[in-house]
């Protein structure tokens, strides 16, 4: 598990992909942060591989741009001329075996010169069409393997897979150029810190653990909303990815792993991962059209008002077709069958265009029974609210008594933030994922067969939802709003309603 002696992990890294959104947004300014908290070695090397012909000088002038757009932290100039130091650009296209090679000799050239280890990390941060062929050509230039020494790992950007047959496919591919312990699938919901400490508030904290199971848990809610719709061209991929496959596959499916296993044997990241995988499989699979009806809603966004300015529908964005049936809203109630959650339902929310961009876990604990108060008083449910998105923290929703002569009560908040607790921001997920990576730590990343056990159970859903004669529709809800009517009435069915996030 990850841990705080972490740090100055001397490699290079070489960004493939690097003119892209990710690596302008994401990977340089985690890398900034990682420098300025004095993580990352002067030694460490950043190479940005990709097609576009620049210098290395017009290279990182884009980046510190885009960095003065999103860094979590005021931009130091002088700070900046000091990290630049370490990036260095190389243009090849991904199919040029030369360009491969040439990048091999210079990155020998560097570890002779300096006198460095012999470590690389290649993240492959390109369109997922070129994840073959890097992996191919790393190892057709000899680029995976080591003759002296070092380690050689490769992080691989999600989508992984577009399915099943697919994502089979990609693993046999890395598979030939790298071993499975150096291969990091990266998630980056993951490396939120709240998510890190889903276990940490499980398996050291007694009250909590205790109270883990269907004996006391009535119900488990995991939302992710975003309030944005199509940006930045995105309408074309995620018209033939949707939220189900976009979101669902990896990053729900994840937390809930996380709330739902047990305890692992230690925190290697085998021990972690083998109790995820095993919640996978419990998973009652939704392979029926009689199941899908009862225990899921597809919707796609019309047109609305977010932030008090109007959107348009989905169907009206840039580069979707007029008659998309892309659903940009999912809601599911899954049940895991095991000796701890049996009956226990794992209601799934993600959409687009919603009311404000959150990301939340809520564990609904059952009522006591109102003998002791009055009746016509509804006694709320305990709820352990795990806030990720935007702003991370714990609270939990008690009872209390209003102050004054009668016996009112009320449910209360006790709040718990990190910022305000820590007195410092919480690192963003990739600092920490990219710090684990270069120090070989793969908690935080997901094994070949967790992918594998995912799209088992999406494939089966998404086969249902294909066949146009099981009838299935696809619901519309206004953007800015919470979603469609049929995702109150799917959870109403157990008596239970969304909570207001």
């Amino acid at each position: 598990m990850p841990n705080s002696s972490k740090g100055n992990q001397i490699c290079t890294l070489v960004i493939f992909g690097a003119t892209g959104d990710l690596t302008h947004r994401k990977l340089i300014p985690a890398l900034y942060h990682l420098k300025l908290e004095g993580l990352l070695s002067s030694k460490v090397q950043i190479i940005g591989f990709a097609r576009q012909s620049k210098t290395d000088a017009e290279f990182r002038t884009g980046l510190k741009a885009a960095h003065k757009e999103v860094s979590r932290t005021l931009y130091d100039e002088e700070f900046w001329q000091v990290f630049d130091k370490q990036i260095s650009y190389h243009q090849s296209n991904f199919d040029d075996l030369e360009g491969y090679k040439s990048l091999e000799a210079k990155l020998q050239a560097y570890e002779k010169e300096n006198n460095t280890p012999s470590n690389r990390l290649y993240y492959i941060a390109s369109s997922p069409s070129f994840f073959g062929p890097i992996l191919d050509f790393l190892k057709q230039s000899g680029a995976n393997n080591s003759v002296d020494g070092g380690w050689r790992r490769v992080i691989i950007e999600k989508p992984f897979g577009t399915d099943y047959d697919s994502a089979c496919k990609l693993n046999q591919a890395v598979a030939g150029s790298f071993e499975e312990a150096d291969t990091y699938r990266i998630d980056h919901y993951l490396g939120k810190e709240t998510a890190q400490n889903i276990m940490v508030l499980r398996f050291a904290n007694t009250i909590y653990e205790s109270l883990w199971n269907n004996r006391y848990i009535d119900q488990i809610q995991i939302t992710v909303a975003e309030d944005l719709g199509m940006e930045a061209g995105r309408g074309a991929y995620y018209d033939q990815a949707g939220a189900l496959k976009d979101m669902v596959q990896n990053h729900l499916l994840q937390l809930l792993t996380l709330v739902a296993m047990e305890s692992p044997v230690d925190l290697s990241a085998d021990a972690v991962r083998d109790e995820k995988v095993k919640v996978l499989r419990s998973l009652q699979r939704l392979d029926t059209p009689e199941k899908v009806k009862k225990n899921t809603v597809r919707a796609q966004y019309a047109q609305g008002s977010v932030k008090g300015e109007a959107v348009p529908a989905y169907v009206d964005e840039d580069r979707v077709p007029k008659d998309s049936k892309t659903e940009t809203y999912v809601s599911l109630r899954l049940f895991v069958d095991n000796w701890r959650w049996k009956g226990v339902p794992f209601y799934l929310r993600v959409g687009k265009r919603m009311a404000k961009k959150s990301a939340q876990i809520s564990i609904f604990f059952k009522q006591v029974p109102s003998v002791l108060f009055n009746e016509n008083q509804k006694l709320a449910e305990n709820v352990l609210m795990i806030k990720m998105q935007p702003d991370e923290g714990v609270a939990m929703k008690l009872m209390s008594k209003v102050p004054g002569s009668s016996f009112e009560l009320k449910p209360v908040d006790m709040n718990f933030d990190y910022e305000t607790t820590f007195a410092k921001q919480s690192a963003e997920a990739y600092e920490r994922l990219l710090l684990d990576t270069m120090s070989g730590d793969a908690t935080l990343f997901i094994r070949k067969d967790e992918v594998e056990e995912a799209w088992k159970f999406i494939d089966d859903l998404t086969a249902v939802w294909k066949e146009e004669s099981n009838d299935i529709d696809l619901a519309v809800y206004e953007a800015g709003s919470w979603g469609p009517a049929e995702a109150d009435a799917l959870i109403s069915k157990m008596r239970h309603q969304w909570l207001e996030i």
